[in-house]
């Protein structure tokens, strides 16, 4: 069982702002769950901490997912989301403002299905996130959920 929400790992407010500002520009309706860091995100997503409780069975749509983040970074947060059979399968889109091959090899390495990253100019960030919206909210045909 899925629903319509996006999973947003970012610790820089200004990021958050940015990217909940291009998503609305683009009329993607989609709930937006916010996680601030690492640890936060996976108590979300396993019904952990703050987050007991929450039916896990329901995942995000998506997962927007920095890799620099406090408590865990990114690449942990994806070798725990992939080392799981509940999230094994759950889009993961690394959105960073990295660009280095080694992060990029990891990500992908770790079972990221996309790596983008941030452009400064806002007028690219909204089309970037357009195009995002787009490809895994309205064509990706997600795997189906683990029972």
């Amino acid at each position: 069982m899925t629903d319509d929400v996006i999973l947003l790992i970012e610790d820089n407010p200004d990021d958050e702002d940015l990217t909940l500002r291009a998503l609305e520009q683009n009329r993607i309706k989609n709930a937006v769950v916010v996680a601030r860091d690492g640890a936060e995100a996976l108590d979300y997503l396993f019904g952990t901490g703050k987050y007991a409780g929450r039916d896990v069975n329901i995942l995000p749509h998506i997962v927007l997912l920095d890799l620099k983040l406090p408590k865990v970074d990114g690449l942990e947060v994806l070798r725990r989301l992939r080392a799981d059979p509940r999230t094994k399968l759950l889009p993961v889109v690394i959105l960073t403002s990295s660009n280095e091959e080694q992060d990029k090899l990891n990500g992908y390495s770790l079972g990221a299905n996309c790596y983008v990253r941030k452009p400064v100019d806002f007028a690219r960030f909204t089309e970037a996130v357009k195009q995002l919206g787009l490809f895994w909210l309205l064509l990706n045909e997600r795997p189906p959920v683990p029972r």
